[in-house]
């Protein structure tokens, strides 16, 4: 596959709306031992890349945002055993992602089902590495146990609904609106509430026969942490996935005391790659076979990757159910 010297990429040019994503011409990288280049044909739009576009190009790596894809592989490094030149695949990226070619470590690229399309299949991989590491690798959710995610219509949350549902986990969700409530049933919770509901806790007590919850993913920044507190299992653990632009929150000790409740959060962007190696091969195993059949993305938006920022402020409204998507155009 012939591969070019330069591509079209969208570049942060500074910190601030979604107006300074701006369509550049850049390098081609090349692919280093053990690296794959994958010619981009669709990129999921994450909340983490707002972030990052509203604090700046150099916030946090590279100035082209985009942290899943799915494409066709161009070129490989050294030491890259079971993938080929050609191949269709999926993959999680360390930014890059808008652009028409990005580099991926191979142990976090795996084929793309035949079952999804290019868009549905580039709207995976953060949110199953997302939900993997938070309800298993840091929370150790067993099938007795109830989990509950706030936000269950989102990119993530969606995702993680249907895949603990297949396997068999006790799930439930919280939404801003009645629509989206009925939404999350839809994608498997179990039970499903009004986040800003006054007794969010005692109706989630109910739904799970007053044994709490014992993992809870939050993407809310703490938001409706006095809530989280009063439905909460013993020995539970509540995961932070956004930090909130730094904010902070107060903890009431004596009920994190009396049920030993834990507190913690991750960003799976700095994860060590070993620790992404071994999600990535939990997800083959567990999560791949339901792709397509139990597991399909919804769709809520798709833009060409040129117009970004269209998708940056479409996320920015939070109405959307489900993923918001970029089609990457080939000059």
């Amino acid at each position: 596959m012939r591969v070019p010297d330069t591509q079209t990429a969208i570049i942060i040019t500074k910190a601030g709306g979604p107006g300074v994503l701006v369509p550049s011409r850049t390098p081609v990288p090349k692919p280093e031992d053990g690296q794959v280049l994958i010619r981009v044909s669709a990129a999921g739009v994450n909340r983490h890349d707002v972030h990052q576009r509203a604090a700046g190009r150099q916030s946090d790596g590279l100035a082209i945002p985009g942290l899943e894809v799915c494409g066709t592989v161009a070129a490989l490094g050294n030491a890259v055993p079971d993938i080929t030149v050609g191949a269709r695949v999926m993959a999680l990226v360390q930014g890059g992602g808008y652009g028409q070619y990005v580099l991926a470590n191979a142990a976090l690229v795996m084929p793309a089902p035949t079952s999804l399309s290019d868009i549905e299949a580039a709207a995976i991989p953060e949110a199953a590495f997302t939900t993997w590491w938070n309800f298993f690798g840091l929370m150790a959710l067993q099938k007795d146990q109830f989990a509950l995610i706030h936000g269950g219509t989102s990119g993530v949350g969606h995702i993680a609904l249907q895949a603990l549902s297949a396997l068999g986990y006790k799930i439930l969700a919280t939404s801003g609106t009645e629509e989206k409530c009925a939404a999350a049933r839809g994608f498997g919770a179990d039970a499903a509430f009004l986040y800003s509901a006054p007794d969010l806790a005692a109706q989630v007590m109910a739904a799970t026969g007053g044994r709490g919850i014992s993992a809870l993913v939050d993407v809310s920044a703490g938001a409706h942490l006095a809530q989280d507190l009063d439905m909460m299992a013993p020995d539970g653990t509540i995961a932070h996935l956004s930090g909130g632009g730094g904010a902070a929150i107060n903890v009431p000790l004596s009920k994190i005391m009396a049920r030993r409740i834990r507190i913690t959060g991750s960003l799976l962007r700095p994860l060590p790659l070993e620790r992404k190696a071994r999600i990535a091969d939990m997800i083959r195993k567990e999560v791949w076979p339901q792709l397509g059949t139990q597991i399909r993305p919804a769709i809520a938006h798709s833009f060409d990757f040129r117009d970004a920022a269209k998708a940056h402020s479409e996320m920015e409204k939070n109405t959307h159910i489900g993923k918001i998507m970029l089609t990457i155009s080939h000059d």
